[in-house]
């Protein structure tokens, strides 16, 4: 085109360079319908078809999304009331528990008196009957001190028992009864 700008100088026309030829515009205007013939007939429909899939896509994308959204609240839901049912079912265990622990304790409390007083009753059971045993013990070695004693004294052999037993006898009421004036 530079040659055809500078043949032209030299014939002396005048020749816009910016303006090109008119048979350059109708051949590239014909070039141009063509290709936008070929484009609007087979490239649009597709790249139209893969648009309008790609849309259809990303709608149920976000409709599951949605769907998946609701069904996670849903379970959050769910979850926040069984948690709810789980906290009053374990305070209703725990106060169950304390109840029991109170009543078992007062069970334990009663069984323990219980024992002790059968303890206690059995000891002072076997207190007396050791008591018993050392009055009736001490009353015989008393009896034969006794008898001794006041076989040295009397100078008499007190060897008849019914004699013995009746002065032994006395002589331990006696000394009870001292006893008792004493205090």
């Amino acid at each position: 085109m530079l040659n055809a700008v500078i043949v032209a100088a030299a014939e002396g026309e005048s020749i816009n360079p910016i303006i090109p030829a008119s048979y350059d515009i109708i051949w590239s205007a014909v070039c141009f319908a063509i290709i936008l013939i070929f484009f609007w007939k087979s490239i649009l429909p597709k790249v139209q078809t893969m648009l309008d899939e790609r849309s259809a896509a990303i709608e149920g994308n976000i409709a599951k999304a949605d769907e998946a959204q609701a069904q996670a609240e849903a379970a959050l839901q769910e979850y926040t009331a069984q948690l709810a049912g789980a906290r009053q079912e374990a305070g209703e265990i725990r106060e169950s528990a304390r109840a029991d622990g109170s009543k078992i304790v007062a069970e334990a409390k009663e069984a323990a008196t219980v024992e002790a007083a059968r303890v206690t009753a059995t000891a002072k059971a076997q207190i007396e009957a050791e008591r018993q045993s050392a009055v009736v013990t001490l009353r015989k070695e008393v009896g034969s001190l006794a008898i001794d004693l006041a076989s040295g004294v009397v100078g008499e052999s007190l060897s008849d028992d019914k004699k013995a037993g009746a002065l032994v006898d006395r002589f331990l009421a006696d000394l009870e009864a001292s006893e008792k004036a004493a205090k």
